[in-house]
């Protein structure tokens, strides 16, 4: 069977990467119920980022087998514990802690800045040379993200909140986890890419899963964020997601998470019972726009052959 047309395959890409984003987009709500309040708290940021990874490695590996899918070659495994670590341990963990101490509308606007942070990662592993005007961009989505961090803060001077920076290091890891994941989506199979980054982090999450089950009764809400967060946003979202950025490319793709922040912002209304207020919405505002210039702004291939990592990556 012949391959799909370029423009196919990029349009193709930016239809599934939207639909992975719709499904992102419920994460930081869906999450926040899950976690509950300093008030109000629910299930612990641990289990639902480990329990939510277990869940979702014990169905991968029951769908990898039913496909029967192939081991990953051997140049494959570095890669996936990259993709491990970036969206199966990192982004889940430090995401989930800090969502008790912050609403998803404030939340949103912190990871406003993952589409540059992650055409950034699709750049470098393309051996792709962005230009003044994208770091410009991004060094100014960044001081946007972390001026508006510092002024909700609610403390005294220029610091950030624990919570922030954790959202930071959630945003990293992401970027990561994406990136790396779009490249190998070219490789191999999109949904596999993530089924075996999964179960390469069950030996951790499930323990710290068991550990930290709930001892307390826990409302039906949270349960069900629970589980959302689990089948869709650490499982099933990744598999049009990845398919996406294979398809159209890590670069292109990535900026359907633009409209991201304002749909999460959106869901965190009604779920939620939160409120847009002027500062999270002009923020929100500055930062999406920022990121729209900035992907604007010309990427020039250094070697337009041979990724990164290895040879071996590229499409066989």
């Amino acid at each position: 069977m012949s391959a799909l047309p370029h423009t196919h395959a990029l349009r193709n890409g930016l239809l599934l990467g939207l639909l992975g984003v719709g499904i992102f987009a419920l994460t930081l709500p869906l999450t926040r119920l899950a976690v509950g309040t300093p008030d109000a708290p629910q299930l612990s940021g641990v289990f639902v980022s480990s329990g939510r990874a277990t869940l979702a490695a014990l169905l991968s590996i029951g769908f990898l087998w039913l496909t029967r899918a192939p081991w990953p070659q051997r140049a494959d495994w570095g890669l996936l514990g990259l993709v491990t670590l970036g969206v199966v341990l990192g982004f889940p963990m430090f995401s989930s802690v800090a969502m008790r101490h912050v609403e998803a509308v404030h939340a949103s606007v912190m990871l406003g800045v993952l589409p540059l942070a992650t055409a950034l990662v699709g750049a470098w592993l393309h051996r792709q040379r962005p230009s003044v005007g994208f770091w410009l961009c991004a060094g100014l989505g960044t001081a946007l993200v972390v001026g508006f961090a510092v002024l909700r803060s609610g403390q005294g001077g220029l610091s950030l909140a624990r919570a922030d920076v954790w959202l930071l290091l959630a945003m990293a890891c992401a970027a990561v986890g994406y990136g790396v994941g779009g490249l190998l989506a070219t490789r191999l199979r999109a949904d596999q890419v993530i089924c075996w980054a999964l179960v390469i982090g069950l030996p951790i999450n499930m323990p710290l899963a068991l550990m930290e089950y709930p001892q307390t009764a826990i409302q039906f809400d949270a349960w069900l964020g629970f589980f959302y967060v689990a089948l869709f946003s650490q499982w099933l979202g990744f598999f049009a997601w990845y398919r996406g950025l294979a398809l159209g490319g890590t670069v292109r793709v990535s900026q359907m998470q633009l409209l991201q922040p304002f749909m999460s912002m959106l869901f965190a209304v009604p779920i939620l019972g939160e409120s847009l207020d002027a500062l999270s919405l002009g923020f929100g505002l500055a930062v999406i726009a920022v990121v729209a210039i900035g992907r604007k702004m010309p990427v020039r291939d250094i070697q337009r052959i041979a990724p990164v990592f290895n040879s071996k990556i590229a499409t066989p």
